[in-house]
């Protein structure tokens, strides 16, 4: 293992010169990240700094000649939309919090034209309706010219601006909903109060306020008296793609098939007339909804989205079925003005597949010209796959694909239609299905940096981030750590990884503070020490919280004692890589012992099993698959108790979300040849007709139809079934070892920063393979199949292993 040589002093230095990187795109005038701008944050006159408001701010400027570049950088509080001469051109900014308040920079040139020009920003702040992911201070807008021809539109300058009559807010019910939804409200766009035509040129503002001057715009870092610490975005703008419309399911009580192809137009509801209509949009999607209308003075037009349909007793059916069935969910609703070819949109996205439409026209017939969803999601592209002969596995991608796109935007989500917030323990996982699947760093990059800045000064960071209400689960601050692992294993970006050091020690000094002398193991921890969602581990109103096995705030937890041992031998080898031999080798040793007094303690003899607690009354799935993963049970004997763990029913069952662990278990001990058989709970979902995949494999009661902890199929597939996984830090080289299982062939491929990693395999009854590799340049390796390996070289190669054990290769470049 190639190490990283250097002092603790250097190291600090290391740490304190890391900056958040620039996504490739308009050269910054390096003056506005060095010292306060003159642009300021400006305010409606009259409106609260803090509660509910939606915000019109508009600037007109001339152009004799359009020019090569035209720079501005834009931020908002809460958010904004923004637009030059009438055209959206992008949103943000993207969530983080006041310390690192990010900016976004727009090079409009290609939007301008000769003569009058209008760039505008629609610009909100929810109040005391806002999605908990929403950090806040005070309701605010700021815009400032790259250089001295664009500086004609920093603020306040000659923005007018105006407060909308039109908005106001539809409150989520959570227990019309029966269950918790913290995503922010629906919108009520009144058209008869809308300022028609503000966006572009030609609308006459001379009736609006001059905006109210505040603080000047301050980059992170410089000066003093500082409100929003800016930072230039570091992640690229999210997705904006219109999809064709949805299908009409269902009038009234009219049940329509669901084989209509032809996207929901032109339906006219007469005056005087209340209507529903059922939508489907045939799978889940993230996406803001366009609705125009033509006509129906005063009509009103209620949305409602969901995942699914319900039937009378709550339970969610097969995804496609519509008859007798109800839908629950979020709204918006539009007041129709009465003229043609009007747009209402949302603020912020809706998750659905489903949307209903119900209608009350007064004295004009309505028409509904089209419903265009404009999907949005991070623009992660989909540059690996994984064919085999069990066709089955390719919906299971598909569906693992789509939950991955629609829980990453500006964080990665647990959900996009419940909670839209960024959990450590979601987003280790999610980040490593994206450097699989897509090869882009840059949002695993920014959460491990959104965590690092949630960290509180004793040591822990916050579980989720950034979230306004404060929630610390101990052990996702593990997590954390892995995480940066996982980074480091990954990718050659050594800097950003050494930057985290100091607060990797932190983490885990916490934790050894914790250490009972006693027991050699974890004693009682405060806060939320979760481990998963299991029946046996309910959640406990009286105490605010649920998934804590025994022993997570009395003391003594296996489970979470070797979660915290794992975490220390992933810390030796970070410490290690970096040549910091002396601490690596300080968390080996403690590695050792909280397994060694783990295993004292808690270990049945008589069943073969780890206990979660010395009491001995309770075992799970977690507590030894976490024996396998630290080693507690030695090599030899991993196999027999993975077989165990995955058969006996009788042990607490894992999660979705805990599979990931359990199966890397599994794989570990040896059996990642069984990994294709145990994907039964994964398959049901989709013979339930779900697009995605769910939070739990119960499809009547699950609450979530989009939760990403359960798309781990898609990292197993490259990195076990596949079998590509880095060998060392860096992935600067590659171990291929094969796990088909029951497939006779396998073609796969992943990205890889020095190109792209295929292989081409047919495996054989006799327990042979035979096929070809891709290396890319630059890149050395190994394949590994029934303890034999073979040498990988940059290129294409042929890889032949019979059943007797002998082997050849050539190179075939």
């Amino acid at each position: 293992m190639r190490k990283i040589l250097f002092t603790c002093t250097f190291a600090w230095a290391l740490i304190a010169s890391v900056q958040p990187q620039l996504i490739p795109g308009p050269e910054v005038n390096p003056d506005l990240v060095n010292q306060h701008w003159d642009a300021s944050w400006v305010s409606v006159p009259g409106a609260s700094a803090y509660e509910y408001g939606i915000y019109f701010f508009r600037d007109t400027f001339e152009l004799e000649e359009v020019p090569g570049t035209f720079i501005i950088h834009v931020s908002a509080d809460n958010r904004y939309k923004l637009y030059v001469n009438g055209e959206w051109i992008g949103l943000g900014p993207a969530r983080s919090d006041a310390d690192n308040w990010i900016y976004e920079t727009y090079d409009i040139s290609a939007y301008l034209s000769e003569g009058t020009n209008v760039v505008a920003a629609e610009v909100w702040n929810f109040g005391k309706y806002k999605p908990w992911a929403q950090i806040s201070l005070f309701t605010g807008f700021i815009m400032q010219g790259n250089d001295s021809a664009a500086s004609i539109l920093n603020t306040p300058g000659t923005w007018r601006c105006y407060q909308s009559e039109a908005h106001s807010p539809l409150e989520v019910d959570s227990d019309v909903l029966g269950t918790f939804i913290i995503v922010g409200p629906g919108d009520r766009i009144d058209g008869m109060a809308y300022p028609w035509g503000w966006k572009a040129a030609g609308y006459d503002h001379s009736g609006w306020d001059s905006p109210i001057a505040g603080f000047t715009g301050a980059p992170r870092g410089v000066g003093t008296d500082i409100t929003h610490a800016l930072i230039p975005r570091n992640i690229p703008a999210m997705e904006l793609t219109p999809l064709e419309g949805p299908v009409l399911r269902r009038t009234n009580n009219q049940v329509l098939p669901a084989t209509g192809k032809n996207a929901f137009r032109n339906h006219t509801v007469p005056a005087n007339t209340r209507q529903t209509l059922l939508l489907d949009q045939g799978e889940l999607v993230t996406a803001y909804p366009e609705l125009i209308l033509s006509g129906g003075r005063n009509a009103a037009v209620t949305l409602t989205y969901a995942e699914a349909l319900f039937d009378d007793l709550g339970r969610k059916q097969h995804r496609d079925a519509v008859q007798g069935l109800s839908i629950r969910g979020n709204k918006d609703e539009v007041i129709s003005d009465g003229m043609e070819n009007r747009k209402y949109t949302t603020l912020w996205f809706r998750t659905f597949r489903y949307i209903q439409l119900e209608i009350q026209t007064q004295e004009e017939p309505l028409t509904i010209q089209s419903l265009t969803p404009v999907f949005t999601a991070y623009p992660f592209e989909e540059k690996a796959w994984f064919e085999s002969d069990q066709q089955n596995l390719e919906p299971l991608w598909e569906a693992g694909w789509r939950t991955s796109r629609l829980c990453a935007n500006e964080l990665f989500y647990d959900c996009p239609y419940y909670e839209q917030m960024q959990y450590i323990g979601d987003t280790r996982i999610q980040a490593l299905i994206t450097l699989y699947v897509s090869g882009d760093d840059r949002l695993m990059r920014k959460a491990i940096s959104d965590f690092h800045h949630s960290i509180m000064p004793e040591g822990l960071t916050l579980s989720r981030y950034p979230s306004e209400p404060r929630q610390v689960i101990p052990t996702y601050s593990l997590f954390w750590i892995s995480m940066i692992h996982d980074y480091l294993w990954h990718r050659n970006d050594y800097l950003f990884a050494a930057q985290y050091l100091a607060n990797i020690q932190h983490v885990l000094q916490w934790f050894e503070n914790r250490i009972d002398d006693a027991t050699g193991m974890l004693g009682g921890l405060p806060y939320w020490p979760f481990v998963d969602w299991t029946a046996a581990w309910p959640w406990d109103n009286e105490k605010r919280i649920g998934g804590v096995p025994p022993g997570g705030q009395e003391g003594h937890s296996a489970i979470i004692t070797l979660q915290y041992a794992m975490t220390l031998d992933q810390a030796a080898d970070i410490f290690s890589f970096f040549g910091l031999d002396g601490l690596s080798a300080d968390y080996t040793r403690m590695a050792d012992a909280l397994v060694k007094a783990t295993m004292q303690h808690c270990w049945d003899g008589e069943r073969g099993l780890l206990a979660d607690t010395p009491a001995k009354n309770e075992f799970s799935q977690h507590a030894n698959t976490l024996a396998v993963l630290t080693n507690a049970v030695p090599k030899a004997d991993q196999a027999l108790l993975m077989e165990q763990v995955t058969r006996d029913t009788s042990l607490i069952q894992a999660s979705l979300y805990f599979r990931y662990y359990v199966n890397r278990a599994a794989i570990h001990a040896g059996l990642g040849n069984k990994y294709i058989s145990m994907l039964a709970p994964w398959h049901t979902m989709l013979d339930q007709g779900l697009s995605t995949l769910a939070e739990i494999p119960d499809t009547e009661h699950t609450r979530s139809d989009c939760h990403a902890w359960s798309s781990s199929p898609l990292y197993e597939l490259l990195a076990t079934v596949a079998g590509i996984q880095p060998a060392g830090p860096g992935f600067e080289s590659v171990i291929i070892a094969p796990h088909p299982g029951s497939l006779k062939w396998i073609r796969a491929g992943m990205p890889h920063y020095y190109g792209e990693i295929s292989l081409d395999l047919e495996f054989g009854v006799d327990g042979s393979v035979r096929g070809t590799v891709v290396v890319p340049p630059g890149m050395k390796g190994v394949f590994v199949w029934d303890h034999q390996t073979v040498d990988l070289q940059a290129g294409k190669q042929r890889i032949s292993i019979d059943s007797m054990g002998s082997k050849f290769k050539f190179n075939s470049r």
